[in-house]
């Protein structure tokens, strides 16, 4: 056989007897491959048996009970990833709270998928007629990062399938989804998306990572979430390859990509911790709300920190097209403030910002502090600008970024941009 699938009570049963029988008679083990499993108790790490009424019903989980809001239908998806989400080296528990965190987990890479899959609606791959993909060499710093990771991940995934390490496997992709991309990436991201002209570089080059992303990410989750990676597959707004995600396999091409200024981004993202631990404190003083409202001061205690920041550090005001950076390799936007002023002390930071809002970074190393942006807000990005309002451009309430934006959009499409007024209830005689 090519797998032994046993149980560990047959360590010294069935399983022996067929090893001694088989080594016996052909002087070789019966399998080239064994895998033994635990059991599956209950929450409490009780055995089930229907006398003690803790049996859990496969087929409920799936279809839920009489009860939908107390036994709600999670989908054959959810029982999957439960099963691939446990060490089955060991006993393994289930019951309706481990069901429950492990739907949070699926919703979670849906909602990553979703939000990918929303963002490609007018991209066209490349290879195919039209295309407005961006090369590999054209592509920023960040992006290239992204690829690397991406790549990193999917050969992780792919070697712990391999090695039937399930729980490995489904413990990359949420670590991925969550950490690289929910919390870093496509919250970054959006600025591109949302903010940037149709055809603007930046914003394409993102898609062409995103197009990346949402193909791996749907082929590496097959095997364990079958019905969500065809329903990912089935939704992608261009000519696919394939008819299905069972097709063809994980593209070469996607795990193929190095690894490209990790510790660079590495770094950005410590930073960008450090501040958000300032920023937590503003917001509870009323100092700022969202992260845009902020300004930050950050010393870098050496010399190739420094380095790697001035390299990142981009214009002070929100132009289009940038001059000091592209525009994406850009302390401003990987941070999401609105202004980040780089100083040459610690003394410097705590001149800039109240003490209580400064702090050593204790993943960065850097001294940062926040305080209110200067300037006005963009009515359109929301980033604050000392500009707003003074280039005499036909949005007066926008930077010059946004202004440029919508003149863009109105010569591709024809149409004329006009801002809706609010409306003001008259007072009730």
């Amino acid at each position: 056989a090519d797998l032994y699938l046993e149980g560990s009570d047959q360590h010294r049963g069935w399983f022996q007897s067929s090893l001694l029988t088989s080594v016996a008679a052909q002087g070789k083990a019966p399998y080239k491959t064994v895998l033994t499993h635990g059991f599956v108790l209950d929450e409490k790490g009780f055995k089930m048996s229907k006398s003690l009424g803790n049996v859990v019903d496969p087929l409920q989980v799936i279809e839920g009970g009489n009860n939908k809001k107390l036994e709600p239908a999670y989908g054959a998806d959810v029982l999957r990833l439960w099963a691939a989400s446990v060490d089955y080296s060991g006993d393994v528990s289930i019951g309706s709270n481990i069901i429950k965190q492990t739907f949070e987990s699926y919703r979670k890479l849906r909602n990553t998928a979703r939000y990918i899959l929303g963002n490609l609606a007018d991209f066209v791959p490349e290879g195919q007629e039209g295309s407005n993909a961006v090369p590999y060499d054209e592509l920023p710093s960040m992006d290239k990062w992204m690829l690397g990771r991406l790549s990193s991940v999917l050969r992780e995934v792919d070697e712990a399938m391999t090695e039937y390490q399930f729980n490995r496997a489904t413990q990359e992709l949420l670590k991925f989804a969550t950490a690289d991309l929910s919390n870093f990436y496509l919250d970054v991201a959006k600025d591109r998306l949302y903010i940037s002209a149709i055809s603007d570089a930046r914003r394409r080059s993102c898609q062409t990572v995103l197009h990346a992303i949402i193909e791996g990410f749907a082929k590496s989750i097959a095997p364990v979430l079958p019905h969500m990676a065809e329903d990912i597959w089935q939704n992608l707004p261009y000519e696919k390859a394939t008819e299905s995600v069972f097709e063809g396999g994980i593209p070469s091409s996607s795990t193929s990509f190095e690894p490209v200024d990790e510790e660079q981004w590495a770094l950005v993202r410590n930073i960008r911790d450090d501040v958000n631990q300032m920023l937590e404190i503003a917001r509870n003083d009323k100092l700022v709300g969202a992260s845009l409202d902020a300004a930050a001061f950050v010393y870098a205690p050496d010399e190739a920190t420094r380095a790697i920041l001035d390299k990142l550090d981009g214009d002070r005001e929100l132009v289009s097209p940038p001059v000091k950076t592209n525009g994406v390799d850009d302390l401003r936007t990987s941070l999401m403030l609105s202004q980040v002023n780089l100083v040459d002390s610690e003394d410097a930071v705590s001149e800039a910002c109240e003490a209580v809002y400064v702090s050593k970074g204790e993943k960065s190393g850097c001294t940062v502090g926040v305080r209110q942006a200067e300037g006005s807000k963009c009515g359109r990005c929301w980033f604050y600008d000392e500009k707003v309002g003074k280039l005499g451009l036909p949005h007066a309430d926008l930077c010059q970024r946004c202004d440029d934006a919508i003149f863009t959009w109105e010569k591709a499409t024809g149409n004329k941009f006009s801002k809706e007024e609010e409306k003001v209830e008259e007072p009730v005689a």
